[in-house]
């Protein structure tokens, strides 16, 4: 049989052991203060069949818009308009645009065609 003390001392020491790794995690903030608040696009797009119009508040500086297979039909890199229209050429109905404005922001958006 063991030693009392030493019973005691492995007991102290293995209770010691667990209370230290069990500790609290840090107090998480809450997800409002970690997301930031989303930005009002300036831009709206106006579909009319295949025509579409993007309109902006800003002026565009370059516009790039693409097909959900990958196929790009407009690329303007020279843009000094807030307005541009297109009309879509192929048959698929998802496409994706770019848009950076004269201020140099960025904006994606999807978008289906019916």
């Amino acid at each position: 049989m063991m030693n009392p003390i030493i019973r005691k001392a492995i007991l102290v020491s293995t209770l010691f052991c667990i209370a230290s790794l069990m500790h609290g995690q840090e107090k998480q903030s809450p997800k409002s203060d970690i997301t930031t608040p989303a930005t009002t696009k300036p831009f709206k797009v106006l579909t009319n069949g295949k025509q579409i119009t993007i309109q902006s508040k800003q002026n565009l500086r370059s516009l790039m818009v693409w097909t959900a297979s990958g196929h790009r039909f407009v690329e303007e890199k020279a843009l000094t308009t807030n307005s541009y229209s297109f009309t879509v050429p192929a048959k698929e109905t998802i496409f994706y645009i770019m848009l950076e404005t004269a201020e140099g922001k960025r904006f994606t958006e999807r978008m289906g065609l019916k």
